[in-house]
C-alpha cells in the first residue's frame, strides 16, 4: 500500500504542477458505461478527444488553477487525475468505497467525495494521497459541495432524506437537515448565501440558509414528477436551470420568485449540467440519448446535440 500511495502522490503532484496551455474552452463529459471522458471543443461543437479512465466515471471537479480534472471512479474506489493540458490520465488517488461525486477545496489541497455504498463522506489530501477523514453521513450519500471559504461541506443522502453539514477541517458533523425525498444535488447560489437541494422523488427544491444551516423554504418543480437532479445558476443569480431526468427537460427557475418560468426539452434522462461563464450556453448530459444538448439561453432552444460515449453523467466546463 505504501508503494502504491507513493506513486499516486507523485502522479497527482505532477498533474497539479503541469504547465498551463491554452487549448480554448473545453467541456468534459463523464461516460459511466463507456468508462471514458469525452472532451468537447465548444467552438466546433464536436468531440476532439476521448480519454479512457477507470470504471464507472461519474462526478468531476476542476482544480482552482484549472490544470487538473478529478473524476470519481465508483467501481475503482478511486479518483482519477487528468492533466488538462495533455488530456491524459496521470494517476489515481484512493478515495474509499464507491465514490460518487467529488469537489475540491478552494485552496486546491483537499478533495471531498461522497461514498455512496458505505454511507460516508471522505476528505483526501492531494499532496499525500492520504484520506484525512471518512465520516458517517446519511444513507446513500450522493450530492456534495463545499462553501467558498472552504470551512463547511454539505452532503445529501438519498435514502435518509437529509443533508449532513461537516466541518471541512475535521470531518465533524455540525448539523443534519431534513430536506425533500431522495435528495440528489446541493448547489450554492452565486452570492454564497443559499444552498439549493434537489429532491428527485419529492419533485422539489429545498433552500438552505448557509449562515444558520436552516431551511428557508421549499418549492415544487412543475408537477413534482419530473425527477429534478442537478442545478446551474446564471452568473447574475437571477435564474436557475434544473435537469429533469424523467421528463427529458430542463426547468428554468426564477430564483427570487422560486417558481418555474419555462421548460426546455432536451435528450432522454438529462443528468449533468454546465453553463458557460457568460451564461450564454447551457449544456446537459443526456444519459439515455448518449448526447450532450447545447442550449442557447437567450432563445431557450436546443441548437445542437453532440454524440458522446455511453451513458453520459456529469459535465465540467473548463474556460
Amino acid at each position: 500500500m505504501a508503494a502504491r500511495a507513493s506513486s499516486v502522490v507523485a502522479l497527482a503532484l505532477c498533474a497539479t504542477a503541469a504547465p498551463a496551455q491554452s487549448p480554448g474552452p473545453l467541456l468534459y463529459v463523464s461516460n459511466e458505461i463507456a468508462n471514458t471522458i469525452s472532451v468537447i471543443a465548444p467552438a466546433s461543437g464536436s468531440v476532439v478527444r476521448t480519454i479512457a479512465v477507470g470504471k464507472r466515471p461519474r462526478g468531476m471537479a476542476l482544480s482552482p488553477d484549472g490544470h487538473t480534472v478529478y473524476v470519481a471512479l465508483g467501481q475503482d474506489d478511486a479518483i482519477g487525475v487528468i492533466d488538462v493540458a495533455r488530456a491524459a490520465v496521470t494517476g489515481t488517488v484512493p478515495a474509499g468505497r464507491d465514490p460518487e461525486l467529488v469537489v475540491v477545496s478552494p485552496d486546491g489541497h483537499t478533495l471531498f467525495v461522497s461514498n455512496e455504498e458505505i454511507a460516508h463522506a471522505s476528505a483526501i489530501d492531494v499532496a499525500t494521497g492520504q484520506i484525512r477523514f471518512s465520516t458517517p453521513v446519511g444513507v446513500e450519500p450522493e450530492g456534495i459541495g463545499i462553501t467558498r471559504d472552504g470551512k463547511k461541506v454539505y452532503v445529501t443522502a438519498e435514502t435518509s432524506n437529509n443533508v449532513s453539514v461537516l466541518d471541512a477541517a475535521t470531518g465533524r458533523e455540525l448539523r443534519t437537515i431534513h430536506v425533500g425525498d431522495n435528495p440528489r444535488t446541493v448547489a450554492f447560489t452565486p452570492d454564497g448565501r443559499h444552498a439549493w437541494v434537489t429532491a428527485e422523488a419529492g419533485g422539489n427544491v429545498t433552500i438552505l440558509d448557509m449562515n444558520t444551516d436552516s431551511v428557508l423554504g421549499q418549492f415544487p418543480i412543475r408537477d413534482q414528477k419530473t425527477k429534478p437532479v442537478r442545478v446551474a445558476f446564471s452568473p447574475d443569480g437571477r435564474l436557475a436551470y434544473v435537469t429533469e431526468g424523467a421528463a427529458g427537460s430542463v426547468s428554468v427557475v426564477d430564483v427570487a420568485a422560486r417558481r418555474v418560468i419555462d421548460t426546455i426539452v432536451v435528450g432522454r434522462r438529462p443528468w449533468g449540467i454546465a453553463l458557460t461563464p457568460d451564461g450564454s450556453r447551457l449544456y446537459t448530459a443526456d444519459g439515455r440519448s448518449n448526447t450532450v444538448s447545447v442550449i442557447d439561453t437567450k432563445t431557450r432552444k436546443v441548437v445542437a446535440a453532440i454524440p458522446v460515449g455511453e451513458r453520459p453523467n456529469d459535465l465540467l466546463y473548463i474556460p
